[in-house]
């Protein structure tokens, strides 16, 4: 029966990483911006900028696919019996923490995932990204195995639990209802966008599988230093990569080159060093941007505490000029990143539990 249920999850976690592929690639042919089919940290850009958190007009609207995320685990977790209000661990850290996960993605030009769907359409500029999310994972799991753990969580009353599933709740009536306060682009990336509904469709469906099977590009790495090939989210990625690779195929979208790729730019040291930031800050805190928003519609308000950092640090990319563009990384970007790699460095130092 255990092995039976082990290769159960283990079809859940392929179906998860062949669902992602194929809707990371779907959602741009119906009309996402080019190779931004699923961003987390771009929808947080365009939803920070919907809010008035930042004032590029290119870049606001609120994505239906983040509260697609949210409320599909919320729901799913539900049903499942695993919504449970928790938290306390470190939350100004972790808010922290959500603010140089902006800051990392921003300066790359995506989230992990945007890196894949990136790499699968043939951008080799993606190289450098990918080498920094490897090496920041490798080193987030020496600092785990050294004694490094940013807090323990603990259950927590009021329902704290429902406070960040709410919030997105609120964001999608916003949209639905489109008062006079929210702001929408009507030119640029945040202009182009697939139907509402099967935007809010597909990510309910994608917080759905990855609630029940804990997907995250980043644990993904962690497991495969740990765990090497027994690790079953190595297997979601795989088939995130392989599912992604074929789409891009089939629909004509794969062209492989270095110059001239879309959404991307030429600084491969600073893509290097914001994937490395990336990389290194989520595995210590327990999940990419994606999988962070999963946890916080489980109930979990650390997770929900980086969710808000992350908003937040949407509106501080674009407003401070720290969001990387096509035509490289400016200074302040530069610092940004070097401010983050010296705060995770922070944390090792400060949460390192050390053996009497």
């Amino acid at each position: 029966m255990r092995r039976l249920l082990a290769d159960r999850h283990l079809l859940l976690v392929l179906a998860a990483g062949i669902t992602l592929g194929l809707f990371g690639v779907l959602l741009s042919r119906w009309g996402n911006p080019e190779r931004t089919g699923i961003c987390v940290s771009c929808f947080l850009e365009n939803t920070a900028g919907a809010l008035g958190l930042h004032n590029n007009v290119r870049l606001q609207y609120i994505r239906p696919e983040l509260p697609g995320f949210i409320l599909g685990a919320t729901v799913s977790a539900l049903i499942a019996g695993e919504f449970r209000s928790r938290g306390g661990a470190a939350p100004l850290y972790r808010f922290l923490a959500g603010v140089f996960l902006i800051v990392g993605c921003s300066v790359f030009i995506g989230c992990p995932i945007k890196l894949f769907l990136r790499m699968t359409a043939g951008d080799l500029t993606t190289l450098a990204g990918f080498a920094g999310l490897l090496a920041g994972g490798w080193l987030a799991v020496r600092g785990l195995t050294a004694g490094v753990h940013i807090g323990r969580s603990a259950p927590q009353q009021g329902g704290s639990g429902t406070l960040v599933p709410l919030l997105f709740l609120f964001l999608l009536i916003l949209l639905f209802v489109q008062p006079l306060f929210l702001l929408i682009s009507t030119r640029g990336s945040a202009a182009e966008h697939a139907p509402l509904l099967v935007s809010l469709g597909v990510g309910l469906l994608l917080g759905v599988l990855a609630q029940r099977t804990r997907f995250c590009i980043t644990g993904a790495i962690r497991d495969l230093f740990l765990l090497g090939r027994r690790a079953q989210l190595v297997w979601g990625l795989l088939a995130f990569i392989v599912t992604a690779t074929l789409t891009h195929l089939i629909a004509g979208s794969f062209h492989a080159g270095y110059f001239g790729q879309p959404g991307a730019h030429l600084d491969a040291l600073w893509s290097f060093l914001g994937m490395l930031l990336v990389g290194w800050l989520s595995v210590l805190i327990g999940g990419c941007p994606f999988r962070q928003m999963i946890k916080a519609g489980e109930g979990d308000t650390d997770a929900g505490m980086v969710v808000i950092g992350m908003l937040a640090g949407g509106g501080l990319v674009q407003s401070w000029g720290i969001a990387a563009t096509a035509a490289g990384v400016a200074l302040n970007g530069q610092v940004a990143v070097l401010a983050g790699l010296g705060f995770v460095l922070l944390l090792s130092l400060l949460f390192r539990e050390r053996s009497a």
